[in-house]
């Protein structure tokens, strides 16, 4: 059975229509990476899997479960919302770690505000910011430690509740090639290591190709291709294939780096 299964959403503002029939399923500890140009509907899809908008159709269905669907209830309650949430971790684009707070007691907020014993936060907070290579920056605020370190802790924070789907808006913007590179072999690893189940929203197709396990492009809306990566340099659509060349990405140049 998919883990994530969504179902014909939709979704405008006004006379925009930024959703159109969204359709996707997502398997248990996979990596799907959502790619395409600005305006086509990455964020705003994110955005109505964490219930933080809501959609004007379709379905959303987590391990079975219905979620959300428009035809029976397009607002829930706060009750109702705060039960939909604990399916998604969220990294968010620009880190939005508490200033007041250190690395360790951001990671430690999801464990507070649920009501988790203080002992158990601990070894929890231990275990995730050893994950992210974060052991030894507990104490450290977010002003001290770098923008990576400080992506790094957010991520943290996103899998410390153990959720069922974690969710990444543009993970690796505004940070240097390297340390790109270093969020993105992070997420796989989690991945690998403790099976979390991903959606990545990112402009960054080379690292989309290299950690995805399937690569969902949108366009205008529509879901122009949903495919793996070796699949995805080959295709002959032309949205893709505008898209690749524009990032100058051929089939050879995938083969190299992998």
């Amino acid at each position: 059975m998919a883990i994530l299964e969504v179902k014909n959403l939709n979704k405008s503002f006004g006379r925009n229509h930024v959703l159109r029939g969204i359709d996707f399923d997502l398997e248990k500890g996979e990596v799907l990476s959502i790619i395409g140009s600005s305006g086509s509907g990455k964020t705003t899809l994110l955005r109505c899997l964490n219930s933080l908008e809501f959609a004007d159709e379709g379905q959303i269905i987590v391990n079975g479960e219905t979620i959300f669907d428009a035809a029976i209830n397009k607002r829930p309650s706060e009750t109702e919302l705060r039960q939909k949430r604990l399916h998604f971790g969220l990294v968010f684009q620009n880190f939005n770690l508490f200033s007041s707070r250190t690395a360790g007691r951001n990671v430690a907020y999801p464990l507070e505000i649920c009501g988790m014993p203080k002992g158990d936060i601990a070894a929890r907070v231990s275990e995730m910011l050893a994950l992210v290579g974060l052991e030894n920056d507990a104490e450290k605020m977010p002003s001290e430690i770098s923008g990576g370190m400080q992506k790094r802790a957010g991520l943290a924070r996103a899998v410390v509740r153990r959720n069922d789907i974690i969710l990444y808006d543009e993970p690796t913007s505004g940070l240097d090639p390297v340390t790109s590179v270093t969020i993105n072999r992070l997420i796989r690893r989690l991945n690998k290591e403790r099976g979390i189940t991903s959606i990545v929203v990112t402009h960054d197709l080379q690292g989309a190709l290299l950690f995805a396990d399937r690569i969902l492009m949108l366009k205008n809306g529509h879901v122009a291709e949903l495919s793996a990566p070796a699949e995805f340099v080959r295709s002959s659509n032309p949205d893709v294939r505008e898209f690749l060349a524009a990032q100058f990405i051929t089939p050879d140049l995938l083969e190299k780096k992998l």
